[in-house]
């Protein structure tokens, strides 16, 4: 994979959330022990050339949101993604 230290460090992260669960940018950022990051880890996702095998659709917004989506298919598809892991969005 190629991508800045801290990108693989998010990335290698998501794919521990398992299927057919969510997290928000906040948790993601404190899972990854750097908790005042989380408009940096939505950055990273964002930044996510690997999607979906490293599963960036699996996180959202705090507020529920879907937030956005770099796989092919943008929202639409992480909306699909999700729906078909059986989460409740």
């Amino acid at each position: 994979m190629k991508g800045t230290k801290f990108q693989l460090k998010v990335w290698k992260y998501l794919k521990t959330i398992p299927k057919g669960r969510v997290k928000n940018y906040k948790q993601v950022a404190v899972g990854i022990k750097s908790p005042k990051s989380a408009r940096a880890v939505a950055n990273a996702c964002a930044k996510n050339p690997y999607a979906p095998k490293i599963p960036c659709h699996r996180v959202i917004r705090s507020d529920g949101a879907l937030g956005g989506y770099s796989g092919r298919g943008g929202i639409k598809q992480k909306l699909k993604l999700l729906r078909s892991e059986k989460v409740a969005i």
